[in-house]
């Protein structure tokens, strides 16, 4: 399936504004419905095709928040979502929202732009993190239901 590439770059802006409300929201300490109508109400003026993949992306992991930490925890051997640093927990967030609910968006993108994410935001060995953990829940989650 050809993707014309504006349109890959304009959802990969989207996910890097919606990563910026997750995050917003938890140091800010609010539910991610006021953290996402407070950041677009400041935020300048933005492609309408962005905006609305960004606030898809926060809104629903926002919708779905316990699940995506259930998934996180499960496969987030050793790793107690608490501890997390705060970015890289935003990351798998999304990560896992775009893999467990959004099944229109291919995994293999849905990962390699959640790494992508941690390379830029992220600690020298977060994007081999975020990778592991997703990289886990494709291949038991997707890929066994498939099987199914």
């Amino acid at each position: 399936m050809y993707v014309p590439i504006n349109i890959m770059r304009k959802r990969t802006l989207a996910r890097e504004l919606a990563l910026k409300v997750l995050y917003q929201a938890e140091i800010t300490r609010r539910d991610v419905k006021t953290a996402d109508q407070i950041f677009w109400t400041e935020m300048e003026e933005v492609d309408k095709a962005v905006r609305e993949f960004a606030r898809m992306l926060t809104l629903g992991v926002g919708q779905h928040l316990q699940d995506i930490d259930d998934f996180i925890s499960k496969y987030g051997t050793n790793w107690q979502i608490k501890r997390m640093a705060v970015i890289d927990r935003n990351i798998l967030r999304l990560g896992v929202f775009e893999l467990m609910f959004a099944s229109d968006i291919p995994p293999k993108v849905t990962i390699n732009e959640a790494v992508e994410l941690a390379k830029k935001y992220g600690d020298v060995d977060s994007s081999k993190f975020v990778n592991g953990i997703l990289d886990k829940i494709h291949k038991v989650e997707i890929l066994k239901e498939k099987k199914l």
